[in-house]
């Protein structure tokens, strides 16, 4: 006798609809799996074999043969538990062994949860995926595992079944019983100063050049560099940018909640993320993890901050290759993860933010503390990063030691609110034009909206001379200039918002003072 019950199959943050097939026949006892399973879907017959048992139901001897359809599309992971169970279950009915068949209403939903031995129903990862999937052909809804029903039913207009044991969800199938409907989760908070966990920018000292920096990177969504010694506030500044971003759109949320539910980081109960994500990785973190991978492949960290902030902190301490990694993505806003099998893609539109000390010991332009470190030294260091990786940073800023002055000023600093609605009125400025955010700007879209009037022209002109900008780097200081003129309202960029382009160009200086050292 032959079954088939609808499932899905996660490719990147997308789900493709699977066909569970069960047929069951004469001759020795055993089960055979086909269709491009992995090793935990072979082993899904020991777990279905023993939920049948534990439910109350017979598993009799029979050669069963299960195919996952289409052939060659490769599958991975437990979700094909519930669907596999399912199936057998309606076979072994049609031959009589259980009472009563698939009830036809159950044809119009996609079944996706992993069994315990005991026949209750665990959670999968990629629910969200699946449901997306459901809508887009149609179909009633998702049977799932109730822990994670809620996150199905983000999709408006589909049925998120929530089932607990095995015995639920084939009384569900048969029609003589119903399963409960999950409800959406509540909608996370939007307010970006909430997200930023009580991280204000008036805690932050000193540092007007820094701050200002932040608020450049978050109007344009430019990459920024911050070099200094330890204890300057790099990482303050750092981790209070995501709290001046606004919320993420109704399309980068469901993109980002996709990615969180894919890499199995949502939280049970979680809704829709509304708030750009803070991703930090250690400097220990690996190419793969960094950019995506693993079986079955999943988001790396740069991914993970899609519509976010990606904080690289002690920026040489990465390994070279896993910085290198970072270029592609960095400037496409995409990642295709390439395998023998397929090439995955996923969204990598992050807001790059690095820092890194001036020297091995921290202390090179630090007038207090004397640096030890030899010239060759500090070349070694700075060599770890790669000339093409910084070109693509639109910022770089020195942030000096603070003094104990500053450190005691009575006065805080301007607060988070205000940057962030400066931010936001520049952020509507750049959708009204139609253009993206400023740092996407496309070679006509940069001709067209960021041209120089004839005195920022010819500042930018000499500056390319003087300080050998390659044609990326005069297209991001257009960039970063475009932005400025936002914040100010201003309609066309003019000399000063090229002059204060320029001033975070530090690298591309032949010499920058560092207290009697150059960098």
């Amino acid at each position: 006798m032959l079954a088939r019950v609808l499932s899905a199959a996660l490719i990147g943050i997308e789900a493709r609809p699977v066909e569970v097939q069960i047929d069951i026949a004469g001759g020795l006892p055993g089960t055979r799996t086909i269709g491009l399973p992995d090793s935990a879907i072979r082993e899904a017959s020991e777990r279905v074999r023993a939920a049948i048992r534990h439910s109350g139901f017979e598993h009799p001897a029979r050669r069963i043969t299960v195919n996952l359809a289409p052939a060659d599309l490769p599958k991975s992971g437990s979700a094909y538990d519930l669907p596999l169970a399912i199936g057998l279950l309606a076979a072994f009915a049609a031959e009589g062994d259980q009472a009563g068949p698939l009830h036809p209403r159950t044809t119009g939903y996609l079944w996706s949860a992993e069994l315990s031995l005991d026949g209750r129903l665990r959670p999968v990862r990629g629910l969200l995926p699946v449901a997306l999937l459901a809508s887009r052909l149609g179909l009633r809804g998702v049977v799932t595992a109730a822990d994670v029903a809620p996150e199905a039913a983000l999709v408006a207009g589909i049925e998120a079944r929530a089932a607990a044991t095995l015995r639920d969800a084939w009384a569900f199938a048969r029609g003589d019983g119903d399963l409960p409907l999950a409800l959406p989760p509540e909608p996370a908070p939007a307010d970006a100063a909430a997200a930023s966990a009580g991280l204000d920018l008036e805690d932050v000292r000193g540092q007007v050049v820094g701050r200002r920096a932040v608020e450049i990177a978050a109007a344009g969504s430019h990459n920024l560099l911050f070099i200094g010694p330890p204890g300057a506030g790099k990482t303050m500044l750092a981790r209070r940018l995501p709290g001046l971003l606004p919320p993420l759109t109704p399309s980068e949320a469901l993109e980002v909640t996709c990615l969180y539910s894919v890499a199995g980081l949502l939280p049970a109960g979680a809704g829709l993320i509304r708030t750009a994500p803070l991703r930090a990785p250690h400097h220990t973190a690996s190419e793969a993890s960094m950019t995506g991978g693993g079986t079955p492949v999943r988001p790396g960290e740069i991914s993970l901050a899609h519509a976010g902030v990606l904080f690289l902190d002690e920026m040489p301490e990465f390994s070279r290759r896993t910085l290198e990694s970072l270029r592609q993505p960095l400037e496409e806003g995409r990642l295709v993860v390439a395998r023998a099998h397929a090439a995955i893609e996923f969204p990598a539109r992050s807001l790059l933010i690095a820092a890194l000390n001036p020297c091995p010991c921290g202390h090179l332009g630090d007038e207090r503390r004397p640096c030890l470190c030899s010239p060759a030294s500090v070349t070694r260091y700075r060599s770890r990063i790669s000339g093409p990786l910084l070109d693509r940073m639109d910022l770089h800023v020195w942030l000096p030691p603070l003094s104990a002055a500053e450190m005691q000023e009575p006065a805080a600093g301007e607060p988070s609110a205000p940057v962030r609605a400066r931010v936001a009125q520049a952020r509507e400025r750049q959708r009204r034009r139609g253009t993206g955010l400023n740092a996407l700007l496309s070679p006509r879209a940069l001709r067209a909206h960021a041209a120089p009037d004839a005195a920022g022209g010819r500042l930018l002109a000499r500056a390319m001379e003087s300080l050998g900008l390659s044609a990326r780097a005069w297209t991001r200081v257009l960039r970063v200039a475009r932005t400025i003129a936002d914040l100010e309202g201003a309609l066309k960029v003019a000399a000063p918002h090229v002059a204060e382009a320029l001033q975070y160009r530090i690298l591309d200086r032949r010499s920058v003072d560092t207290g009697g050292r150059g960098f």
